[in-house]
């Protein structure tokens, strides 16, 4: 697939607006990830950042707004296009989401035995590959449960990258891990990004990891984008809510009694609103 696009963003998502019921979750997101950089997406539990990689994966059908991946318009896709975009999308997921009853190897070659007509011997070729790039050459025959945390994640990476994907999506790649073990994740990225010349965006939580592997981060809050930078633009911020997420504060709300009430009893409880 070539990029259709006259610019160098592979994604761009203009004027997103999700609706979980009632409730607005993306409300006038506008996000664009460029070729061949790293994106991290930061933010506090409920910013919606899990809701816009399903969106980017086609996954979320949209209120209103207009998201192009690869120059692609996703929501203007039949199934069979959208086959085809998937087969350059990678996603590395936070669990891992290995098969327990497949071999590590067998998990790294799903992709391929699903979508291509490679031969089996081929297809080793490429799972081995992808092994060695991960740092797990001779691992193929192990199961899932006989690999440590970083050995699932680095074999995740392997599985979501065996097809060559010009975008790859990681949901929190270091969650859980030891600082080692995520310094060599974040490593890895690095690698992957200048090896395979591929986009990355990453979804964290983990502050050291994103100020290291990010070209830019996207921040949100409350659904919507608080702030896009670099590393230094971010970290030189003087938005009290960024310093907040940088620095781990809590903030503390001043509390409404009226609307507190209105909330535990649905009923409106302004002065004068039975009169």
């Amino acid at each position: 697939m070539t990029l259709e696009t006259t610019n160098d963003k592979v994604i761009e998502v203009k004027g997103l607006v999700t609706h979980f019921g009632n409730r607005k979750i993306l409300d006038g997101i506008d996000f664009d990830v460029r070729a061949g950089e790293i994106m991290v997406v930061m933010g506090g539990s409920g910013s919606g950042k899990s809701t816009l990689m399903r969106h980017l994966l086609s996954l979320e059908q949209a209120t209103s707004g207009t998201i192009r991946v690869l120059g692609k318009d996703v929501a203007a896709l039949d199934t069979v296009s959208r086959g085809e975009l998937y087969k350059e999308l990678g996603v590395a997921f936070q669990s891992g989401a290995l098969f327990s009853s497949m071999s590590v190897g067998e998990n790294i070659m799903l992709p391929l035995t699903e979508h291509t007509k490679l031969d089996r011997q081929t297809m080793e070729i490429m799972m081995r590959m992808k092994l060695e790039v991960v740092d797990l050459a001779g691992f193929e025959d192990l199961m899932p449960a006989e690999l440590s945390g970083g050995m699932v994640k680095r074999a995740a990476l392997a599985r979501a990258v065996v097809m060559d994907p010009q975008i790859l999506f990681c949901d929190e790649p270091s969650a859980g891990l030891d600082p080692v073990v995520s310094a060599a994740i974040d490593d890895l990225l690095l690698r992957l990004r200048d090896a395979m010349r591929m986009s990355i965006i990453v979804i964290t939580h983990e502050l050291e990891s994103a100020f290291k592997i990010a070209d830019r981060i996207t921040i949100l809050d409350h659904g919507k984008v608080l702030m896009v930078g670099s590393v230094d633009q971010i970290k030189a911020s003087d938005n009290e809510r960024i310093q907040n997420i940088l620095h781990r504060r809590t903030e503390e709300e001043i509390l409404d009694i009226d609307a507190y009430l209105e909330r535990l009893t649905g009923i409106d409880v302004t002065p004068g609103a039975y009169l």
